[in-house]
């Protein structure tokens, strides 16, 4: 069974024993329970309005990860000018226990 849920304003489809990477969560936060906007089980799939009865509980594995760095260069041709800058997005991760 898997589950479409919304956590800090994106969507993400989910299964139990899952580990995934959501945007920094706030500092303190051990357990997450959102309710589901869907549930995807076959024939017996059910779309919320907006959401369902479904829970969905998740645990917070590592509170802050680091992305890997991406690098991006402004250059101006003929001119000798170039910039190069870099950015380390900031994620948690966490790992669903359960959707009931």
């Amino acid at each position: 069974m898997k589950a479409v849920v919304k956590i800090s304003g994106k969507q993400y489809i989910v299964a139990e024993k899952e580990t995934l990477l959501v945007d920094l969560l706030q500092e303190g936060t051990k357990e997450l329970k959102v309710n589901a906007l869907a549930i995807l089980d076959g024939k017996n799939s059910k779309i919320g309005t907006p959401e369902t009865d479904v829970v969905v509980t998740a645990k917070v594995v590592e509170p802050e990860v680091k992305a890997d760095k991406i690098q991006y260069i402004r250059y101006k041709a003929k001119k000798r000018v170039h910039k190069v800058n870099g950015h380390r997005q900031k994620y948690s991760k966490i790992e669903i226990v359960s959707i009931k």
